[in-house]
């Protein structure tokens, strides 16, 4: 952002000023700290993506954007492959690489607890939906 001297300078989004209109997937709610909607970033989207207990994304990918996720709190499970019957686990402190166009679930594993990831990705937040599964082709997943 430019002041009225056009220095550049930090850009802050406070806690509870974060932006809610961006892309969504079914239970995973994503809220942006950093994105080309209400910074002057260009290239990166930052933000926050949290699962209730027993919640999920619908299937989706991103399109041409590289995903790097970071577990903070909880108990992940992304399922992609075919007809989603493949799986890798995740906790508190893990990160992971998305590739573009990869067809994925991501899940809270745990029925009590939220499950937050902090999420980057480039160029912004592209969410593609795809049809929804039904939950018993996911393997080990419950709602209770």
């Amino acid at each position: 952002m430019t002041t009225s001297t056009d220095r550049v300078v930090p850009v802050v989004t406070r806690k509870g000023s974060e932006a809610a209109d961006t892309g969504q997937s079914g239970g995973a709610v994503r809220i942006s700290g950093v994105s080309i909607g209400h910074t002057p970033a260009t290239k990166i989207w930052f933000g926050k993506v949290s699962n209730e207990p027993g919640y999920r994304s619908l299937p989706h990918h991103h399109g041409e954007a590289e995903t790097g996720g970071y577990v903070l709190t909880g108990i992940a499970r992304i399922y992609f492959g075919e007809n989603y019957s493949e799986y890798i686990d995740l906790s508190e402190g893990d990160f992971v690489f998305v590739p573009p166009y990869m067809p994925h679930v991501e899940v809270n594993m745990s029925t009590t607890d939220e499950l937050v990831w902090l999420t980057a990705r480039t160029p912004d937040n592209i969410v593609v939906n795809l049809p929804d599964v039904d939950d018993s082709i996911l393997e080990g997943f419950s709602r209770r």
